[in-house]
């Protein structure tokens, strides 16, 4: 996650430099290195945009088995008290 949150910021700073350079200047400099750079980041870095999807849905998946075997221990439970 902190990989990608820097490689996205790196690009925003690297487009700003660039239209910068051209002579672009005030909110439209800003809110044109967003926009470039949103473009550009959702294509070069589809990679590590889904290795990190693929993170959260472990991590995910992993808490949802755990909170069925909680669910299950406590049927238990309450089956042994009856």
């Amino acid at each position: 996650m902190i990989r990608y949150s820097i490689l996205r910021l790196l690009i925003f700073v690297v487009v700003l430099m660039i239209l910068f350079a051209t002579g672009l200047r005030s909110w439209g400099l800003l809110i044109l290195s967003a926009v470039i750079s949103l473009v550009v980041s959702f294509f070069a870095l589809s990679g590590p945009r889904e290795r990190f999807a693929e993170q959260v849905e472990h991590k995910v998946s992993q808490r949802r088995e755990r909170a069925a075997a909680y669910r299950n221990a406590d049927d238990d439970d309450l089956d042994e008290d009856e």
